[in-house]
């Protein structure tokens, strides 16, 4: 496996009013962060963009005008994903590759001839960069391309940086069918539910486990868990013909579940229903089901009988677990059938991921029901993830579960919070979360489940920390300690003395005070 390193950068206190944008983006993104800090990675090299129309900065500047512009960057070939590189081409419409008009560069379709790029189109570039917003469903497509650039990468020896952006639904959602392997296509690329809650940069971390590409993850600043793209102050771009709008893109997964059935989605993905459905009788079922963060309006379009989707809460809201009961219970309601394998596997069961869940219909079970089929799989899946997760569910500067840690901890005068709280081991040596501790000092930092080690790279410095061993690897030179790193409360802890005074900090622990000093 080739190297891999995550820039992990220290992420602000975010304060933002759900409704709409503010006077400024409160969340920098990972193409800003890119520019302004890690340009080494691209200068002097020929950059190949994997990018489309939702590819810009937080003030709507397109990231291949920003780099075509700039005198000291080469930028040598586009590469488009589906929808095309100006996201105008219906769903699943070939597109063709073509030379830019203005730049006079190569622009590769990657929904044309192929969908993985080749070593022609990779042979007069350097690095790859990916930049394409997601809407957090395991079905849409810009994610599965983004695992073949990566898959392109390693197998044709080119790094490839990740410019990561908001998941809209925010991080803490993790719900649906799990994706099983006989399964797996260009609409449902890995071993993911439905709504995996996870960035592009996060998810590349989690492909790049099968792939062992050259793999860079630069993070946005600012962005948390908890946060939705109404959170951020971001604008929204439009990111396929369907998706104009974050109801669409909320809705994505709650009516689009269908395929195959007869039950349908209209109005970009704000109503669900089919023919011979009672429209009230559905919106009832729905609406008494507890479904947070959404009522249901009766509606009927033509002949068909459905719901349109009101959301009241988006940071409530649950689409995928919504999509599961409007499918249930319209087969309830109206008894469709429901589509099988056989030699080939239909694209109904591709969605799902599972034929679980055509089963479950067969067998006309109740919401909850269905939601038992995955729900193993699933809770295993939503412990696997966190080795892959970049960002806290709160804010640093903000107490961890509202309650400051009994130890404080201070880096240039600026304190510290973490979920898990410091340890104080038996060596009375104070151990604390890796990554928090690490961007607090400018380092960069990855964690190797494989081997279990914790790499840090900062002040002229690489270190190498192994869980459970007290020898710690410095610019190659092995020195001991008298404690080692652990992994407590799902969390990999290190002592914080070492950490700082390796990445040339000073460190002064008052222990009767319990407060460390770092400058």
């Amino acid at each position: 496996m080739r190297k891999l390193i995550v820039f992990l950068l220290l992420i602000t206190v975010v304060t933002v009013p759900f409704a709409g944008v503010t006077a400024a983006p409160k969340v920098k993104l990972g193409n800003e962060v890119l520019l302004e800090q890690y340009r080494y990675l691209i200068e002097g090299k020929r950059i190949g963009l994997v990018t489309n129309q939702t590819g810009v900065d937080s003030q709507g500047r397109s990231l291949i005008d920003i780099l075509a512009a700039d005198p000291s960057l080469t930028l040598a070939a586009l590469y488009a994903p589906e929808h095309g590189i100006d996201g105008k081409a219906a769903a699943g419409a070939y597109v063709e590759s073509y030379t830019h008009p203005a730049l006079g560069i190569p622009v590769y379709s990657l929904y044309g001839a192929t969908r993985k790029p080749t070593a022609t189109m990779l042979e007069n570039i350097d690095v790859l960069l990916f930049d394409i917003q997601d809407i957090g469903a395991r079905t849409y497509t810009y994610m599965s391309t983004m695992n073949y650039v990566i898959e392109a990468g390693a197998r044709f020896g080119k790094p490839v940086i990740i410019l990561d952006r908001p998941n809209p639904l925010g991080g803490l959602i993790v719900d649906g069918p799990m994706m099983e392997d006989p399964y797996i296509s260009f609409v449902g690329i890995d071993n993911l539910p439905m709504a995996h809650g996870m960035t592009a940069g996060e998810l590349a971390l989690f492909f790049n486990r099968k792939l062992g590409a050259d793999l860079t993850v630069i993070p946005m600043e600012g962005w948390t868990r908890d946060m939705i793209f109404q959170d951020t102050g971001l604008p929204w771009k439009q990111t396929s013909p369907n998706i104009p709008d974050l109801v669409s893109c909320f809705g994505y997964m709650a009516t689009g579940l269908g395929e195959g059935t007869g039950i349908y989605l209209a109005d970009k993905f704000k109503w669900i229903g089919g023919k011979g459905i009672d429209a009230q009788r559905f919106a009832d079922l729905m609406n008494n089901a507890g479904l947070p963060g959404v009522r249901f309006i009766p509606e009927y379009q033509g002949q068909a009988g459905g719901i349109r989707l009101d959301i009241t809460d988006y940071h409530k809201f649950n689409p995928a677990k919504t999509g599961i009961y409007a499918l249930t219970y319209a087969k309830h309601l109206t008894d469709f059938k429901v589509p099988k394998s056989g030699d080939t596997v239909v694209m109904f069961d591709k969605i799902m991921g599972t034929a679980k869940i055509g089963q479950g219909l067969e067998q006309k079970l109740y919401p909850a029901a269905m939601e038992a089929l995955y729900a193993k799989e699933l809770e295993q899946f939503k412990q696997e993830r966190q080795k892959y997760l970049l960002y806290g569910p709160y804010p640093s500067g903000s107490p961890a579960n509202g309650q400051p840690a009994a130890v404080k901890i201070f880096v240039k005068d600026k304190e510290l919070y973490f979920d898990v709280p410091p340890y104080l081991d038996e060596n009375n040596r104070l151990l604390v979360p890796f990554r928090p501790i690490a961007a607090a000092l400018g380092a960069s930092v990855n964690w190797l489940p494989q081997t279990r080690q914790v790499t840090m790279v900062g002040q002229g410095q690489i270190l190498l920390l192994t869980i459970n061993s007290n020898r710690a690897i410095v610019n190659g030179e092995t020195v001991s300690m008298d404690t080692t790193p652990i992994i407590k409360d799902g969390r990999t802890l290190v002592p914080v003395r070492y950490v700082g005074e390796f990445l040339r900090s000073t460190v002064d622990w008052h222990q009767q005070e319990k407060v460390v000093n770092i400058y």
